[in-house]
């Protein structure tokens, strides 16, 4: 097995489908920055705020300012000395960084294809991306026609595993049974030419819906593999992304998607896309200059050095991309209602929850007690958001708590009248309003204070 695996390990494939996945990745990066920009979300999301959700540990991570503009300046170049393979390690580290700070800056921003993108981005630094059809091989004169295998490989196991374990955490009874939440999402698809009062309103539509996007991402990982059927795959692909992009606002995710899996393709697809970009964007001479000056070199080999370096890094990094999905099976109590160990694994779209806090600062000896206007000091999304992450209302009700102290308050504890309505059901109370939740800490432990869920998701999925 040892020796199959540093078998494995040696192999050898051509460089271009690497080069092209560079080369989109950085421009649907920078497209995704500036649609940020342009949207006027840097100021609405990170500037206007009077305060920030953040992430457990990372609570220094904060908007710079004015200077936030300046992070988003920094991800933008990155992104195109990625594209261009100019500087790449710098850049794809630059890169990684700065995207992975706006990411961290307000936990109401998360989203799915943020953490995905961060981990492609932090995948690409030990990758030679820019080994072939780059300004890095341009400059150096060298071109290297091959690459390890396995780092292609790795992107195709990251975004199997996005795929794959997008439809495990399907396998609950809410999204089989009930089809949920999208019986609540689509009927209000009704202004949708053709098919908005046709189909969105109809049951068995519904459960269409729910059935086909729970087999498409359980299986479009393999399809995507296997030759005989990876068209066909990409065809439902790019079916799949568009139309969930007209039904829901979920931005630039699904053309992210569609790009990212042009990796799966054989490396004549991907040198044809190369040799049509050349042929647009380069001058006349460009082919006889580079038969000339460019030393073109069989295999690209990581030094032993470097394989000692990489290997276990990534090693780990794969493991914890495997393994970390599972980890809300150490709570207990029902993962939708709890949300602990809900994000950062590639749990996508399965539930529609509304919540109701209102928070009551009370003066433990005189029982003295006033209540929170929420938009005195979170934005509209932010408390929307707010209302049913448990997290969240521990981390707004030590704020609270925390500025009415500076304030001159004494004695402050902090409590709240919370519900929460899940898929459909009945509102129900979320948060147990006897709690001083000034005095609990957070931490990764099982938060006792949350009121168990009436009901019951009986699958539950990943």
């Amino acid at each position: 097995m040892i020796k199959k695996f540093e078998h494995y390990l040696q192999k050898q494939t051509n460089a271009a489908p690497l080069a092209v996945f560079r080369l989109f990745f950085g421009l649907m990066m920078l497209a995704s920055i500036i649609r940020f920009w342009a949207n006027g979300w840097i100021e609405t999301l990170y500037l206007e705020p009077k305060f920030h959700f953040s992430y457990y540990g990372f609570s220094w991570i904060k908007p710079l300012g004015i200077y936030t503009y300046l992070v988003f300046v920094i991800c933008g170049l990155s992104a195109i000395f990625v594209a261009i393979g100019y500087k790449y390690r710098i850049a794809i580290i630059t890169f990684f960084l700065s995207f992975t700070y706006i990411e961290l800056m307000d936990k109401t921003t998360y989203l799915n294809h943020y953490y995905f993108i961060s981990v492609l981005s932090f995948l690409m630094i030990f990758l030679p991306a820019n080994a072939y059809f780059s300004l890095d091989s341009l400059k150096k004169k060298v071109i290297y026609k091959n690459i390890p295998k396995w780092t292609i490989d790795s992107i195709k196991l990251v975004l199997g595993i996005v795929y794959f374990y997008a439809g495990l955490a399907k396998l609950n009874s809410d999204w089989l049974f009930r089809a949920m939440p999208l019986k609540i999402w689509l009927p209000s698809k009704y202004d949708l030419p053709l098919i908005g009062n046709s189909f969105m309103q109809q049951e068995w539509f519904h459960y269409t819906m729910s059935y086909g996007g729970l087999l498409y991402d359980l299986f479009i990982p393999f399809l995507l593999l296997y030759k005989r059927t990876r068209m066909l795959a990409f065809v439902l692909v790019v079916f799949f992304h568009v139309f969930t992009r007209v039904l829901f606002p979920i931005g630039m995710f699904p053309f992210i998607m569609i790009v990212s899996t042009l990796i799966f393709f054989d490396a004549n697809f991907h040198q044809k896309i190369i040799d049509k970009i050349k042929y647009f964007l380069s001058k006349p001479s460009f082919k006889a200059k580079s038969k000339t000056s460019l030393t073109i070199k069989k295999n690209y080999t990581f030094s032993k050095t470097k394989k000692q370096f990489i290997y276990p890094i990534l090693g780990l990094f794969l493991l914890i991309q495997i393994t970390f999905p599972f980890r809300n099976i150490l709570y207990p109590g029902e993962l939708f209602w709890t949300e602990e160990g809900y994000r950062f694994s590639w749990r996508v779209m399965l539930m529609e929850k509304a919540g109701y806090a209102n928070f009551k600062i009370v003066d433990a000896k005189t029982k003295a007690f006033f209540y929170i206007d929420n938009s005195d000091f979170l934005s509209l999304y932010q408390e929307k958001q707010m209302s049913f992450q448990p997290d969240f209302i521990l981390e707004y009700a030590h704020y609270l708590g925390d500025h009415f102290t500076s304030q001159g308050h004494k004695n402050v504890q902090v409590f709240v009248n919370s519900y929460v309505a899940l898929n459909g059901r009945m509102s129900t109370v979320f948060i147990n309003p006897k709690v001083d939740l000034y005095q609990q800490k957070e931490s990764f432990k099982h938060k006792d204070w949350i009121v168990p869920f009436s009901s019951k998701v009986k699958i539950k999925g990943i």
